[in-house]
């Protein structure tokens, strides 16, 4: 299997770049998150991930090799050591966390009628806030539309897709019957847990990840599972509009917290007084609109929230896996010591939308909960297309795919901005990174009503502020 793998380097370390280097990857072997006889990168491709030189990572694999932590296979590259004890393998245990209690409301109500009315059955609550959610607008025809939510499907390898999907359906008929487990197809999720570890740096174990029909499921279970009708939940502001929907149609209260240039900034969060928000919603990779990347000290701020206050967060990793400059950064879940951190995740940007396949790493102590709230919902996503993604990652086509699509993309955005500027005092701002950039554009109205008459459609990022901050066209 073809790995992609994570390191964090800080650049004011004294330690020498090798030497980071090997202790890393000794520590992930005794933690296990690199496992027995499993493959490493080579060292021209990892030397390159981290933006270091080779020498640099051939000097580390050297001297893990020589202290019997790798070994090299001629033609085949370098492997974890299988001689290495099995108990120091296990990761250590973590700090035990208080078992937290979420009740699931359950409000039966039945209304008989007197008389026969034609007029429409009364809503429920819930009815009510999903009656005055607004649709999302259609696309007109003829549109060259810049929709951040689409990756190009052009590139993807479907001809691979379609073989491993008829292999499994032809093999047998497990995939046409009901799964025995809500928490989704076990192979799966050992796949994910291992190209987490590995991509993201995420601490987990396939029995902490739940599959799910994609992040707009997981944010609906949480909302179900650990908020309350009228709980206060913090979101960035700007932020991902759909998951404030989300939230708000469950009854929760939505609470803007504002977002600088190193994410959302905790001391506004610290001040929202009474109303002391028992969630909060980011996307600290790649913060949506803004595109601004969430700093260490600020994570690790917000983790220090959660944990003094006894919150939860939501991390919304939604398209981490496209970085176009500098090293990867690990997810804010890997940095959680609190058990306090649901990671959330989704295919639908690198593979494809229709798949409707995600996840959820939870905390260990929520993992019950969330598989009897999964299996009320909807038992189990489709068991043919889970067998498929997990053979799909563990071929390595994932991951050739991710390269692939991250060189296309980083030209592609490359181009955008390059012509952007042309127009004279534009400001493009966070990270490059994602499959969206947000613009500031010299009389950004008009421009945006100039594309229109040219069959240009562009995204105003207004809609995604709650205080009304005005802004230029989203492109």
């Amino acid at each position: 299997m073809e790995t992609l793998f994570t390191l964090n380097l800080p650049a004011q370390s004294s330690a020498p770049l090798h030497r980071q280097v090997y202790e890393q990857i000794r520590t992930a072997i005794l933690t296990g998150r690199l496992r027995s006889q499993q493959k490493l990168p080579a060292s021209r491709q990892l030397a390159q991930s981290l933006g270091v030189s080779r020498t640099t990572i051939t000097q580390s694999y050297d001297q893990l090799i020589s202290e019997g932590y790798l070994k090299t296979r001629r033609g085949a590259g370098t492997f974890v050591s299988a001689e290495i004890p099995d108990d120091l393998l296990n990761p250590p245990e973590g700090a035990k966390t208080p078992q937290r209690s979420a009740q699931l409301p359950s409000r039966l109500a039945s209304q008989l009628p007197s008389q026969k009315s034609t007029s429409p059955p009364p809503l429920s609550a819930y009815g009510q806030r999903l009656s005055t959610t607004e649709q999302p607008s259609q696309q007109t025809q003829n549109t060259l539309s810049f929709r951040y939510w689409r990756p190009d499907l052009s590139l993807f390898p479907v001809k691979q897709w379609q073989r491993l999907v008829n292999r499994h359906s032809l093999s047998s008929t497990a995939w046409m019957t009901y799964s025995d487990e809500p928490l989704g197809y076990e192979p799966l999720r050992s796949a994910i847990a291992t190209y987490l570890s590995q991509a993201r740096a995420v601490a987990c174990q396939p029995e902490q990840i739940i599959i799910t029909q994609g992040t707009q499921q997981a944010l609906g279970l949480i909302a179900q599972v650990l908020l309350n009708e009228g709980d206060a939940i913090a979101i960035e502001d700007p932020g991902y509009l759909s998951a404030r929907k989300v939230f708000s149609s469950h009854g929760a209260l939505p609470v803007p917290i504002p977002v600088d240039e190193q994410g959302i900034t905790v001391d506004a969060l610290k001040r929202t007084g009474q109303l002391s928000p028992k969630l909060v919603y980011v996307t600290p990779s790649h913060q949506f609109p803004t595109g601004v990347l969430m700093s260490l000290p600020r994570r690790l701020a917000l983790l220090e929230w959660a944990q003094q206050t006894d919150g939860m967060i939501v991390e919304d990793d939604y398209d981490s896996e496209y970085r176009y400059g500098g090293r990867p950064i690990p997810a804010l879940q890997g940095l959680d010591t609190y058990q306090r951190v649901l990671y959330v995740g989704t295919f639908s940007k690198v593979m494809f939308p229709a798949l409707r396949l995600g996840y959820m790493v939870l905390p260990p102590s929520l993992v019950p909960v969330f598989r009897r709230a999964k299996w009320v919902c909807d038992r189990q996503c489709s068991l043919l297309h889970q067998a498929a993604l997990a053979e799909f990652i563990n071929e390595g086509h994932l991951a050739k795919h991710i390269r692939w699509m991250r060189t296309v993309y980083a030209q592609r955005r490359e181009v955008l901005v390059s012509e952007l500027q042309t127009l004279g005092a534009v400001e493009i701002l966070g990270d490059p990174a994602g499959l969206h950039v947000m613009a500031r554009l010299p009389e950004a109205q008009k421009f945006a009503a100039r594309a229109a008459d040219n069959g240009v459609s562009l995204f105003s990022a207004a809609p995604y502020y709650c205080l009304g901050v005005d802004i230029s066209p989203e492109v």
